[in-house]
């Protein structure tokens, strides 16, 4: 008996059955499929159009189908973070010098990745750019 209330509850409705005929939800393995997907999740973006709670499902499905392709965000490294904040201070090694209290040499290499930055320089780096110093620990 109760078998048979989790098969009648959990039966989709014929609306969603239509979409999924329509459009079978599937793994995405290929650019092509990708493309394919993100087409199929244009035609439910018309501003004016109202979505009912089985189109809502539907694309929930597969923003997460293309989420899982496109995989994880990447947090940027904290290397690139500084030589961003670098250009947009229109600074120079000899002025990260400066900040970090430590040779041109140094910041050369921790700017290629040869070296890490530090604690010590992550405070000394989130002082001077008003930031926290998690950010130049990533």
């Amino acid at each position: 008996m109760i078998v048979d209330q989790v098969k009648a509850s959990s039966r989709p409705s014929s609306a969603y059955e239509s979409l999924v005929t329509r459009f079978p939800p599937r793994v995405i393995r290929s650019r092509e499929s990708y493309l394919k997907t993100l087409c199929h999740i244009k035609l439910f973006k018309e501003p004016s159009r109202k979505l009912n709670a089985d189109e809502l499902d539907y694309l929930s499905l597969l923003h997460l189908l293309v989420k899982r392709y496109e995989g994880p965000e990447e947090k940027p490294r904290a290397v690139e973070y500084l030589k961003k904040l670098l250009e947009e201070h229109k600074l120079q090694i000899k002025d990260l010098s400066k900040i970090l209290g430590k040779s041109p040499p140094l910041c050369s290499m921790i700017l290629n990745g040869q070296r890490a930055i530090t604690r010590q320089h992550a405070m000394r780096l989130g002082r001077y750019f008003g930031r926290g110093p998690d950010l130049f620990l990533m």
